[in-house]
């Protein structure tokens, strides 16, 4: 039955075949494959146009934007029904995003839809939903005409949702919004629709009532799509044009570009350039996701899809470029903005051998996240190493689950920082690891200032939460505090948008974790960069021994020096091995110590054997003990093993 299948699918104009293991992507099980239907036997050529509709959808975290694109999957017969009932995050592909039950990954899927006699293709490019990637979320819709904005009834308007929402306004996306989880007995459709419409000023009429657990409305999101969003527009006569959004790399294939084609056709064989490095490539394949790749032999005006050239260097395959064919010149999309990294670590393998194997991990991560940047570093107390730099604290946690999970590395991730400007007399640098920091901030001499980079805040909470929330942003140096109503029940607010402004380093450690906290789970924050601001910074480092700790240098808020040296201090007392001499642990800023604890020496028992006799005897070898305990603090090196310094950087430490 497979053989006879396969003979009858390579005579149509798809050629299907299983999925490629590349190295960039964990494998979404053999229940994936199962799940994939094959491609219906249709002609690419038939789908001009205004039978096309590019859509992504967006979302705050955790509000079923996942299960909505199983259910379009499942509805479009893109895949079938799983044994257990229902599939579940069929394009969250890697291991992080099943685990932690979120989309760090955007990914597309090209699904046929029969409505009214008529066939459409519906290219699903998909969003992450949480702050730190802001910059998948801004590359997808680049892509689309359309989107869906996904609100959870129970839940509400959430700060990711306002995050999304303006900036698919700003490309000018037609929004279609869905309320979700209609079927949760917490559910308020009707006060959430409120909250829509005094927040984003959406009609409620137009807002679809679906739940995508049970596939409830999932039809007539399916008619919104084909009717409400516009269809891309482009000519198959002009001459060829498509945008690079996204790429991935296959170990046998080199890079792969995921492009929209704006205009003309491209087929397999054509030579084609890049109109931002000007290399030439010949394309060697070409297709759809559907999800998985199916290879075609044209892509045509409007369509989503792939393709492979031979494209070796990840470098090469610039986000936002313009691809033209060789010979024919055309007008080059705007593209994007660079990710700008706002936290920075240092990763060092556990043992020093690993590298070289530890930082061609690094590379094959960064060919499928290119917000992330690499610089070598290397550190006395750890070795060689490197500097990363990442959108938040979250995407970091992420980039190191992925790196243990998909390359079995064993990493120690340093204490995370963010960039500071340090403004000389004559010039101004950017400072991202704290031991490039200057020791003592001297404004009369070579430093002027020294400016830290802030963020505007806005968190979504409860009324009866809304002071504790004021508490947390004035304990973490917040200014400019304010706060509105979102909507009334009668006479008393049931949530407010608290807004702020506040240092990025504050927010980067365990921030997100105290606001759950302290509202029972019920916040939600979001944050935008607001530029630098100048404070009152200083370098704190760590001395074993009179001897500093390179690798644990802080940069610090003067307000916070003591706390934080004496907090830091303690967590080293606690994991540093006991040595055979008293060993003083401090906290320093500049020449001043302003925390310390000593670690008592190992003793042995030298008077054990000594039997009667006079006292003197025994106060002799205790003399000796003691000199040579000082004569080994004076000489001795503590040595800090690796095991304790990922105890001390570990996040439930911090």
């Amino acid at each position: 039955m497979r053989l006879r299948w396969q003979a009858t699918f390579r005579r149509q104009r798809f050629l299907y075949r299983p999925p490629c293991h590349t190295s960039h992507t964990f494998c979404t099980s053999a229940a994936l494959r199962l799940a994939a239907t094959p491609p219906p036997s249709v002609n690419l050529e038939n789908f001009p146009c205004d039978s096309i509709r590019n859509f992504s959808i967006i979302a705050h975290i955790d509000h079923g934007k996942s299960t909505l694109a199983d259910r379009l999957l499942e509805m479009t017969g893109t895949i079938k029904m799983s044994s257990k009932g229902a599939n579940k995050q069929v394009l969250d592909k890697l291991k992080v995003e099943r685990d932690r039950g979120i989309t760090v990954k955007a990914q597309t899927a090209s699904m046929f839809y029969q409505q009214k006699e008529r066939q459409y293709l519906l290219n699903l490019i998909d969003t992450p939903g949480h702050v730190d990637f802001s910059w998948e979320v801004s590359r997808s819709m680049a892509a689309c005409q359309g989107a869906l904005l996904l609100v959870d009834a129970s839940q509400g308007v959430q700060a990711q949702s306002l995050s999304v929402f303006h900036t698919a306004r700003e490309r000018g996306l037609k929004i279609i919004p869905v309320l979700n989880k209609i079927d949760l007995p917490a559910a308020q459709p009707d006060r959430v629709k409120a909250q829509m419409h005094s927040i984003f000023g959406i009609d409620p009429s137009d807002v679809l009532h679906i739940s995508a657990k049970t596939g409830e409305g999932i039809s007539a999101v399916l008619r919104a799509i084909i009717e409400r969003i516009p269809p891309p527009s482009g000519e198959s006569t002009g001459k060829f044009k498509a945008f690079l959004f996204d790429s991935s790399y296959d170990r046998y294939r080199g890079v792969i570009s995921l492009v929209s084609i704006q205009d003309g056709v491209l087929r397999k064989g054509e030579r084609i350039a890049s109109f931002h490095t000007r290399k030439k490539y010949e394309i060697t394949e070409l297709g759809i996701m559907h999800p998985e790749e199916v290879p075609t032999t044209q892509l045509l005006p409007g369509q989503v899809g792939y393709i492979a050239c031979n494209m070796k260097q990840s470098s090469e395959a610039h986000i936002g470029d313009t691809l033209h064919r060789v010979g024919e010149m055309v007008e080059p999309m705007p593209g994007f903005q660079p990710a700008k990294a706002m936290v920075f670590a240092g990763i060092y393998p556990v043992d020093s051998n690993d590298f070289p194997k530890l930082e061609e991990s690094i590379k094959r991560l960064t060919l499928t996240d290119r917000s992330v940047t690499v610089q070598r570093e290397s550190s006395a107390a750890l070795g060689q190493g490197c500097r990363l730099g990442f959108l938040g604290s979250l995407h970091m946690d992420v980039f190191r689950q992925r790196l243990e999970d998909e390359h079995d590395a064993k990493i120690v991730v340093t204490a995370p920082t963010v960039p500071y400007k340090v403004v000389y007399k004559d010039r101004t640098v950017i400072v991202s690891n704290p031991t490039d920091f200057p020791d003592i901030i001297d404004t009369s001499m070579h430093v002027r200032e020294v400016q830290e980079p802030i963020v505007k805040a806005s968190i979504i909470v409860p009324e009866e939460f809304l002071g504790e929330m004021m508490d947390l942003c004035f304990e973490h140096r917040a200014e400019d505090v304010d706060h509105r109503y979102l909507e009334s029940s009668g006479e008393t607010s049931s949530r407010a948008l608290l807004t702020c402004t506040m240092p990025l380093n504050e927010i980067v450690m365990n921030f997100f974790d105290k606001l759950k906290s302290r509202s029972s789970g019920f916040a939600s924050f979001d944050y935008e960069a607001a530029g630098y601001k100048r404070s009152n910074l200083v370098k704190m480092i760590f001395l074993l021994n009179n001897k500093p700790v390179d690798a644990l240098a802080l940069i610090v808020h003067q307000s916070a020096e003591q706390t934080i040296g004496k907090m830091w201090v303690k967590k080293l007392h606690k994991v540093i091995p006991r040595q055979l001499f008293e060993v003083p642990i401090q906290a320093a800023v500049g020449k001043r110590v302003i925390a310390r604890e000593t670690l008592s020496a190992l003793r042995a028992d030298v008077t054990a054997g000594l039997y009667g006799g006079h006292y003197e005897r025994k106060m002799k070898h205790l003399e000796n003990q003691k000199e040579a305990k000082r004569r080994m603090k004076r000489i001795g090196r503590v040595d800090l093993p690796q095991e304790a310094f990922f105890d001390i950087l570990s996040s439930k430490h911090s």
